[in-house]
């Protein structure tokens, strides 16, 4: 894989908007506390754009605006502004062979899926899912969030045991041992790029998911879809996040539990349930692109690998 370089004080953090327009009395907040982290920040033009009220900017721009930062020599690594919707759009406009040639540590998660897929299989370039500027640094992102994040960002050195925080459980739902890289992301933008250029490749891999808002039925549509294009026949492994706010919200029934339960368990790879990363309250920095170990019987997820160098 290709690695970006571990960040360090006084490097220069590219700030950037690739799907959703933030409320700009919010981006001087978010551009504060990457500085309090030690960082110098460059902040992209649509991170300062809206156009058509749910996008920051044409997808030309966003993507001019991602590719410039990669192809920036003054940007040492790249931190997504927030998710949203629209990631996908920008796909076909990026500049895969740029972003190969100059490696940068990119962080994000929710709609930033699509971008942490295209860069490990396009670019061959490994990332962060993990939290963004203004969605969570400028809230009051929690200490143990936080600590995942720096060592990932600042650490040559593999983050080992992912270990929640107090009270939360990691459940093993199928027993058994798995290694390889870890790829996915949020449930909906995997099911958005099924039959798609860009569709996730789990061949071998350790797969990712985790979800908010969305009722166990449509969870259930997206589990089912990947099902159908083979995902988890071909992953080695599953490993579910959070699924906030996902309850049935007009009828009693299946929860996302027995949804799992129903889809994913059957194919009888080893699979974990409730690490704190996704959309919840905690979001432990997760690298993708790199070799973890599953060993769901202890659950319990082992990032074998730096994400940076």
């Amino acid at each position: 894989m290709n690695k970006g370089r571990a960040w360090r004080a006084g490097d220069t953090i590219g700030i950037i908007a690739t799907s959703s327009p933030v409320d700009q009395e919010l981006l001087p907040k978010a551009i504060a506390e990457v500085e309090a982290l030690g960082y110098k920040v460059k902040v992209g033009e649509t991170c300062k754009q809206s156009y058509g009220g749910y996008l920051a900017g044409t997808p030309e721009q966003r993507a001019d605006g991602l590719n410039a930062m990669f192809a920036d020599d003054e940007v040492d690594g790249i931190l997504c502004l927030r998710g949203g919707y629209g990631a996908p759009q920008i796909l076909p406009l990026l500049d895969y062979d740029c972003i190969a040639q100059n490696p940068k540590l990119f962080v994000g998660y929710s709609d930033i899926t699509a971008l942490h897929t295209v860069f490990g299989q396009n670019a061959n370039l490994a990332t962060l899912h993990g939290p963004m500027a203004a969605s969570d640094l400028a809230h009051g992102l929690d200490d143990w969030s936080k600590s995942y994040l720096i060592r990932a960002l600042s650490e040559p050195e593999p983050l080992g045991d992912l270990i929640n925080p107090p009270g939360e459980e990691i459940v093993c739902m199928v027993e058994g041992c798995a290694s390889g890289p870890v790829v996915g992301g949020n449930l909906t933008l995997v099911a958005a790029l099924m039959g798609t250029p860009y569709q996730l490749d789990t061949r071998g891999k350790l797969l990712f998911l985790e979800e908010i808002d969305e009722e166990p039925y449509r969870v259930d549509r997206m589990l089912t879809q990947l099902a159908l294009g083979g995902v988890f026949e071909d992953c080695a492994g599953v490993i579910l996040g959070t699924w906030t706010n996902c309850e049935p919200k007009k009828r009693e029934g299946f929860s996302v539990w027995d949804v799992v339960q129903n889809i994913v368990v059957p194919y009888e790879k080893p699979t974990i349930w409730n690490i704190q990363i996704g959309h919840g309250a905690v979001n432990m920095a997760l690298p993708f692109g790199v070799e973890a170990t599953l060993d769901a019987t202890a659950g319990k997820l082992t990032i074998e690998e730096s994400v940076t160098r």
